[in-house]
């Protein structure tokens, strides 16, 4: 039997960290298919990332079809891939198959509103969006000095 250590934090070492990914049980794959939200989703819902989902619209930001947009077709947990509609590849003999994408490497654009839980829970997450406010400190007053006398 496999045991997968929940304690192991992080390592420098790229295998060490390419055998917990490749280890580690579905539940925690499923993290592993967050992805960054678009300027106006973050400001909107106020957070950072949110897990991919079917019928969610992404953009491509690298690799050979960057730039181009689509919605998620399929997801593989298992290996931590993504099917978007119209991103294929030609093979040799001429025919059509779908190109696998690293959920890294997308962006999402626009939510799907399929699922009533998930966008109950983005709208409990929205915040409106303040700016930062820049804290200005003063300076505490200087401390006076009295001098004594002594004639």
């Amino acid at each position: 039997m496999k045991t997968f250590s929940t304690t192991w934090k992080s390592s420098t070492k790229p295998n060490k960290q390419r055998k917990y990914r490749f280890n580690a049980p579905l539940h925690i794959k499923g993290s592993f298919l967050n992805t960054h939200l678009s300027r106006e989703l973050r400001q909107k819902y106020g957070i950072r990332a949110l897990r991919l989902r079917v019928g969610d619209k992404v953009r491509i930001m690298r690799g050979q079809f960057k730039k181009q947009e689509g919605k998620i077709e399929e997801i593989d947990v298992r290996k931590t891939q993504v099917y978007v509609a119209k991103i294929e590849h030609t093979k040799k003999d001429g025919s059509k198959a779908r190109y696998p994408i690293d959920p890294s490497n997308l962006l999402i654009i626009e939510i799907t509103a399929d699922d009533k839980k998930r966008v109950a829970k983005l709208d409990k997450t929205k915040t409106p969006a303040v700016p930062k406010a820049t804290t200005t400190t003063t300076p505490a007053p200087a401390q006076k000095t009295v001098e004594k006398n002594t004639a």
